[in-house]
């Protein structure tokens, strides 16, 4: 049997050893996904110890079977098809059944997963992060992706070269089946037709989204007006991503020249969704959750939905939906969290602020189909059928909502190595003065999550948010006031007061 050295993290390119040594960072196995800066922390060889210990890892989680099949994709970046390509030579060494399904979204994957039958799933993607970086999204079993124990258990069996390569006779295979993009925009919109053509602006920022949207809000009889949508992999214009301040101005003056109903942008891998609505306003994706619990809510009666701890504090006290008798679970932030979560609880939907929405199956014919977990195409088709249904545009539906003051979302820079320690100690501060009924921005703490972070709810509503990036090395730190802008502030400016004692952390505001 073949043996394998391990991988060194210090091998620079451009030399010899960079040809024939899996060159893989530590770091790069982040709490649910594997990112790294490409071609200086991993290299083409390390992205094939990848596939091959993913390999390793669904053979030992699916012993009964004797080939896992495993769906991979890979998103529209220079350098993602040759990575693609190492991480399907690694889990075709380790004896699994590959399926190649081409150039796609993540929802593409996870699509494809039941759709063919596969125990699990590789997409080669960078998300929402700048040109240089790539990654690989894993699953181990059908709409699920890789939590924290699982991307333990891979980093581990990776940094080790652990693997269990196939046996001589006993490799894996190839299949070719770009023909699942069909079937995903058939089933992305199969028996939903709008009552009217609203008039959508797409925006995709030259990403891997462009492939799809247009042709998915054009069969559910949408007039599209495509923006950024042609595939340019330098991004010429901005990066894809729904957050980024320049990506949606665009998508919202678009909105106001074409005086269109609707503006949806994308981010690279299609799995999140940016709104804007007629007034070329970009609109807060916690507040849109919340119109879209509303809607699913009042034809299933006593749902379950999930959000992540950095959505609105609204979902506590909203109205319709404590008549209707849903039960509201704040969880960690992060697409794979929040997945397991609403699979865990069996929840109707789960929702993430930065714009991740997962649809379970509904009880009712009256909302679209629910198995599309993280998708940011359905997200956008069911905010329509909201729109639709009730006959009210997007503005319409957020103004009766009660208004509250946002703040914006904060990520002072913190390593890696260290940045969990900071929000331990944050969390244990403010344990401290929970119990010790000190004040936080002037007022008694009502409440502590601490499910991921702590958020600390203080006695008007108001509340402050830190908690540790699962993606970049840094912090993450948000608020909310229901009451005043002035209750927002100052709650923020502790956070921050308390931020400054540490150390490994620069000012934020």
């Amino acid at each position: 049997m073949t043996k394998f050295a391990k991988p060194n993290a210090t091998i620079k390119a451009n030399t010899a050893a960079y040809e024939t040594t899996a060159v893989i960072d530590p770091n790069g196995f982040r709490e649910y996904d594997a990112r790294w800066q490409v071609f200086d922390q991993i290299n083409l060889n390390g992205f094939f110890y990848l596939g091959l210990g993913l390999g390793t890892q669904m053979k030992r989680h699916h012993k009964d079977v004797p080939s896992p099949k495993v769906v991979v994709g890979h998103d529209y970046r220079s350098y993602s098809l040759s990575i693609k390509q190492a991480v399907m030579n690694g889990l075709m060494a380790s004896g699994c059944t590959v399926f190649d399904i081409g150039l796609c979204l993540s929802p593409t994957v996870y699509f494809a997963q039941t759709h063919l039958d596969a125990q699990g799933l590789a997409m080669v993607t960078a998300s929402h992060n700048d040109n240089g970086w790539s990654g690989v999204k894993m699953g181990l079993e059908p709409r699920l992706t890789h939590g924290p124990i699982q991307m333990a258990e891979l980093r581990d069996i990776v940094l080790n070269a652990d693997f269990e390569p196939a046996t001589e006779g006993k490799g894996g295979s190839y299949q070719q089946r770009f023909d699942v993009r069909e079937a995903y925009v058939k089933h992305l919109t199969d028996g939903v037709k709008l009552s009217k053509p609203y008039k959508v602006v797409l925006a995709t920022g030259n990403g891997t989204a462009g492939l799809f949207a247009e042709d998915v809000f054009k069969a559910v009889g949408c007039d599209v007006i495509p923006l950024n949508t042609e595939m340019d992999y330098t991004y010429p214009h901005f990066n894809p991503n729904p957050e980024n301040v320049a990506f949606m101005k665009a998508l919202a003056a678009k909105v106001r020249e074409e005086n269109a109903d609707l503006g949806l942008g994308f981010d690279g891998d299609g799995d999140r969704t940016g709104v804007a609505d007629a007034t070329g306003t970009f609109l807060y994706n916690d507040k849109l959750a919340l119109i879209l619990a509303r809607f699913l809510a009042k034809h299933n009666p006593k749902a379950t939905f999930v959000v992540d701890v950095k959505s609105t504090g609204l979902f506590m006290v909203d109205d319709v939906l404590t008549d209707t008798g849903a039960e509201v679970i704040y969880w960690k932030t992060g697409h794979s969290h929040i997945k397991r979560k609403v699979a865990e609880e069996n929840a109707l939907a789960g929702f993430e602020k930065s714009g991740h929405f997962f649809f379970n199956q509904p009880a009712s014919s009256a909302t679209p189909k629910g198995d599309l977990y993280d998708d940011g195409l359905a997200g956008g088709l069911m905010l329509l059928r909201a729109m639709d249904n009730q006959q009210k545009s997007v503005q319409e539906l957020m103004a009766e909502l009660p208004e509250t003051y946002q703040a914006p979302t904060y990520h002072p820079a913190c390593p890696d190595e260290k940045k969990y320690g900071v929000v331990d100690h944050m969390v244990e501060h403010f344990k401290k003065a929970f119990k010790a009924g000190k004040q936080v921005g002037g007022q008694d703490i009502k409440d502590l999550i601490t499910v991921n972070g702590v958020r600390l709810v203080l006695a008007d509503g108001t509340w402050g948010l830190v908690r540790a990036s699962s993606n970049v090395p840094s912090l993450v730190v948000t608020g909310e006031s229901p009451a005043s802008e002035a209750s927002l502030d100052a709650v923020m400016v502790d956070l921050q007061t308390t931020l400054k004692n540490e150390a490994d952390i620069a000012d934020f505001i």
